[in-house]
């Protein structure tokens, strides 16, 4: 979590990344208004989503015991050495850690665990119980009775089962929810009905899935289920706010991948995008955020360059395209946006802050759209006519040029035409003048023919390609 000092100082303050223990770059005083202004809004959005993973973990929150209620305390990562996961072996964060006794997930397991000192059985740590970390998508773990199922459409069973398997297949029957159970049970259906079938924490749905061991695919009994729109390739949004993932996910992204969504909020005058976590495995997979409009580019981010901030785009409509190539994957990303009515804000502006004084993971915010080319990708979104006004307007500057490069190229050869033809010969007087003349840089030729006499400048190279065209036989 990146804070400044919360002391608003007369000209600027030094921000301060706890987790990593590195000092960050200076902010100016409107700068601090402007990063606690959007965090606090970004945090309403996220106020019960401290996750964007199926399994937890991106989790970077405080939670430092099995459960909320009687749950066991979590021992600190940097006093575990006995242990696979510390901070001597992991000294730079990795997965999170650090000198704090928080939930983590730095092994890729189906939900945030950590170390206990209680052992039970030989068992030294467990799952964290975390209401708040559950990515949007994901509307719960819910008791499934058989009668009536949770989820009343189309099933089936497989020893392969992933979650985006089993979304990807409800959503080819235009299925709404997709739910699974026991590792390995695919579940559709349009609705639940919480009246017969209860919401459950967590903890009971964190079997894995058969096909990938890092995501949770329900328990015995217990459906966990998610909307169809988790990782689908393209949509339309025109929700105030929202998150939008990555095609297949929380599988990988497949290869061969190009996906258009377009989000259109009206009356907003611009639209804030931050990226809740970023993995794309080469630079010639990429993302990029278009002026919906003018389908010029905004932003784009690769392997290289990945998004460290904010992106903020003045208007009401923004395209996201994604591309990625045959060969390597990646786990994707998760980008949260949202509307905004106004970005202007006085200086003196009062920012409340959340109750428990913590805000969503932000660096800073750019005010202004990076001035970047226009970029026009095959099948590009067509905005309002702009594309095809645009692509003509090009055409006729590409013609035009090539029209004065002709012409250019026609005087030029007309006047060396000329220059080599002209009648004008040096006078001859006596010897003088012959003797000057033969003391010149370059020898002349006088070729005589019976109508005319030529006279021109001998070439030094002897090259029979250097040979005038005028010489005749």
């Amino acid at each position: 979590m990146w804070l400044p000092f919360t002391c608003l100082c007369k000209s600027s303050c030094q921000a301060f990344d706890f987790h990593l223990n590195r000092r960050l770059i200076l902010y100016s005083k409107q700068q601090i208004l402007i990063y606690f202004h959007f965090s606090y809004i970004l945090h309403l959005i996220s106020l019960f989503s401290e996750c964007y993973t199926a399994n937890g973990e991106d989790y970077r929150g405080f939670q430092n015991q099995t459960s909320l209620h009687g749950g066991k305390p979590c021992l600190f990562w940097n006093e575990t050495f006995q242990h696979p996961y510390n901070t001597l072996k992991y000294p730079n964060g990795e997965g999170g850690l650090g000198s704090h006794n928080y939930c983590r997930n730095p092994d890729g397991d189906v939900q945030p665990w950590c170390y206990i000192a209680d052992h039970e059985d030989g068992i030294y740590w467990r799952y964290c119980d975390i209401p708040s970390c559950q990515m949007p998508g994901n509307l719960g773990c819910f008791k499934d009775s058989g009668d009536p199922p949770t989820l009343s459409g189309t099933s089936e069973t497989s020893n392969k089962l992933t979650i985006q398997n089993c979304i990807s297949f409800c959503r080819k029957q235009r299925y709404k929810l997709a739910g699974m159970e026991s590792g390995y049970a695919c579940f559709c259906g349009n609705e639940v009905d919480l009246h017969d079938h209860g919401e459950s924490p967590s903890m009971e749905c964190n079997h894995v899935c058969f096909g990938d061991h890092t995501q949770p695919c329900g328990g015995d009994g217990w459906v966990i289920i998610f909307d169809t729109r988790v990782g689908a390739c393209g949509g339309n949004y025109t929700d105030p706010s929202g998150v939008i993932y990555s095609p297949d996910f929380p599988d990988k992204y497949g290869a061969g991948r190009v996906c258009y969504w377009t989000i259109q909020v009206p009356g907003s005058s611009a639209i804030l995008f931050n990226f809740t976590f970023f993995d794309i495995s080469d630079q010639t997979d990429m993302v990029e955020l278009l002026d919906g409009y003018t389908n010029q580019v905004v932003a784009r981010f690769d392997w290289r360059s990945p998004p460290r901030e904010l992106v903020n785009i003045t208007g009401d409509f923004v395209i996201l395209y994604f591309y990625s190539d045959r060969t390597n994957q990646a786990q994707g990303f998760a980008l949260l946006y949202q509307g905004r009515n106004s970005l202007a804000f006085d200086e003196g502006e009062e920012v409340s802050t959340p109750p428990n004084g913590r805000s969503s993971q932000i660096l800073y915010v750019i005010t202004s759209s990076p001035g970047k080319p226009e970029h026009n990708m095959p099948g590009q979104w067509a905005g309002r006519g702009e594309t095809t006004g645009h692509s003509a307007m090009w055409t006729i500057y590409a013609l035009a040029a090539l029209l004065i490069l002709t012409v250019i190229a026609m005087v030029a050869k007309l006047l060396l035409h000329i220059t080599v033809k002209s009648p004008n010969l040096p006078t001859v007087s006596g010897s003088d003048s012959c003797s000057q003349s033969t003391a010149s840089s370059e020898p002349w030729i006088i070729l005589y023919r019976p109508s005319t006499i030529s006279l021109f400048k001998k070439k030094l190279k002897n090259h029979h390609g250097d040979l005038s065209p005028l010489v005749g036989n």
